[in-house]
């Protein structure tokens, strides 16, 4: 099954899929680890740390400017 269509994804995971952009990738241009990366795209109710999530989101609307924490976390 192609990681795109992966009904367990999370909304961060898909985007990234649609984006085209490895779980390593986004890592590395956020500086966090790859395992906090993981955990945002396949475990749908994990919620990161206030530093880690602003890291994420900061280099989130470096790539689309248009999202924000409400399009991948409730």
């Amino acid at each position: 099954m192609l990681p795109w269509n992966n009904p367990k994804r999370s909304k961060f995971g898909r985007w990234l899929d649609r984006e085209g952009i490895e779980q390593t990738e986004f890592a590395e241009r956020a500086k966090v680890s790859r395992n906090t990366v993981w955990r945002l795209c396949n475990k749908k109710d994990y919620i990161p740390t206030p530093k880690i999530l602003k890291k994420i989101i900061d280099t989130v609307k470096k790539i689309d400017k248009n999202k924000d924490i409400n399009d991948f976390f409730n």
